[in-house]
């Protein structure tokens, strides 16, 4: 929980602030915008905030909704694209990670620089690896200048220590084993170089800070967890059109070109769900999110995988779960599909890899498995018992409202920003 300082932040002065984005940030429907729409409707309760930030098409600002009641103004650049060709021998030849190379953009630099000529901003946010060159290209040596923040989701090199270390013992991934080798190395440097240049480095998890101080014990970092909008989850009530899940239903949300919720389901799909259906044969596994990689559209061959591709909500499919499955072996940061699960009382499985970060208490908040057998038992289990069901989802709703509703998380960030201002 914040401090007493983190409350009394809220009593002070405004800041004017500037956001960095990689996507407009609404709708707030997978972990980067769900957590930086989040923070920037929170503190624009106090705050004078400024985004910019790049769309893909013409429409993405139209549905920004929301989002333009919290900020004074926003700018957007569309995103530069590059060939398959042209990542293909970065990969290889540049010195910088594939991330840092995905938005190079000198119209978003140009309308950064007039922003930062036309107002002072106290604080300059980036969110994402794949902005920080901007915060790089900054110069800091004059003054007045905005405190650099650089709220990064994970730290990048562990996720792609941890994608060569699965990918690697299987044949057929060794084209991917070699990418994550490349970038692993590559990230090391990158990370520690862009940490050092910030003036604060946020980070989701002890476990992040952990692994960033690995590379560098001095670097400046601040852990702000993710939330979660408890009041939206769990005042859910279907409607009309809403689907309606069988019975013994498992769900897994999240956004399906995500090299980590990929793996995810190809290992649930492949070692987990037979196991599950010799005890229950009529359960239902849904795959439930954006951009779903040819490879996981491919599970719906299987009749127990329903594969839906983007929803325009997630909340029928989790509270129609019997049980939220979290089957992550790659990964870094804090989950937030965890935290969406437990605010909208769902009894949750995950390994221990996908509850990484979150002080959970296992069979108390959730379920912990990382074995196929040992992860299919609980599975069964749970789906057998609805009274434990039951009291799982209690207790990790009441978890998630007392520490990680955004109300408490974002006087973290605002408490970051006091010390570095003052």
């Amino acid at each position: 929980k914040p401090s007493s300082a983190a409350s009394d932040v809220y009593k002070r002065q405004t800041m004017n602030l500037l956001f960095l984005t990689p996507q407009i940030p609404y709708p707030p429907q997978h972990g980067g915008a769900l957590r930086a729409y989040n923070l920037i409707r929170v503190l624009a309760q106090r705050h004078a905030i400024t985004l910019l930030s790049f769309v893909r098409t013409p429409e993405d600002l139209d549905r920004a909704g929301p989002l333009r009641d919290c900020c004074r103004r926003i700018e957007t650049v569309p995103a530069p694209t590059r060939s398959h060709l042209r990542r293909a021998f970065s990969v290889f030849l540049s010195p910088e990670p594939d991330l840092a190379l995905r938005l190079v953009s000198a119209e978003f630099q140009a309308r950064l620089d007039v922003l930062l000529r036309e107002s002072h901003f106290d604080v300059l946010q980036i969110e994402e690896i794949m902005l920080a060159r901007y915060g790089l290209a900054l110069n800091t040596n004059t003054e007045p200048r905005p405190r650099l923040v650089f709220d990064t989701y994970n730290a990048e090199y562990v996720l792609q220590q941890r994608a060569f270390e699965t990918d690697v013992r299987h044949p057929r991934r060794w084209a991917g084993a070699l990418y994550s080798l490349i970038q692993w190395r590559k990230l090391r440097r990158y990370e520690a170089r862009v940490c050092r240049r910030f003036d604060c480095t946020v980070v989701v998890s002890q476990a992040d800070a952990v692994a960033l101080h690995a590379l560098d014990p001095a670097l400046p970092l601040v852990v702000v967890p993710n939330g979660v909008d408890v009041a939206h989850y769990a005042s859910y009530t279907p409607g009309a059109d809403d689907p309606v899940l069988p019975p013994a239903s498992l769900v897994f949300t999240g956004k399906m070109d995500f090299r980590p919720n990929v793996d995810a389901v190809l290992w649930f799909v492949d070692s987990v769900l037979p196991l599950v259906q010799q005890w229950v044969p009529d359960v239902r596994f849904y795959v439930v999110g954006q951009s779903p990689l040819p490879r996981v559209r491919a599970l719906a061959a299987n009749p127990a995988v329903v594969v839906t591709g983007r929803v325009p909500d997630v909340r029928p499919y989790i509270a129609g779960a019997a049980v939220y499955v979290v089957p992550l072996r790659i990964g870094g940061g804090s989950r937030l599909k965890v935290l969406e699960a437990l605010a909208m009382g769902r009894a949750v499985v995950s390994t221990s890899l996908g509850c990484e970060g979150y002080p959970l208490v296992a069979d108390r908040e959730l379920v912990v498995a990382d074995e196929p057998t040992d992860f299919a038992r609980e599975v069964v289990a749970l789906l057998r018992d609805p009274a434990r069901r039951a009291e799982l989802g209690a207790a990790g709703q009441r978890f998630a409202a007392e520490r990680y509703d955004w109300s408490v998380i974002a006087p973290l960030l605002e408490e970051a920003y006091r010390r570095l201002v003052v």
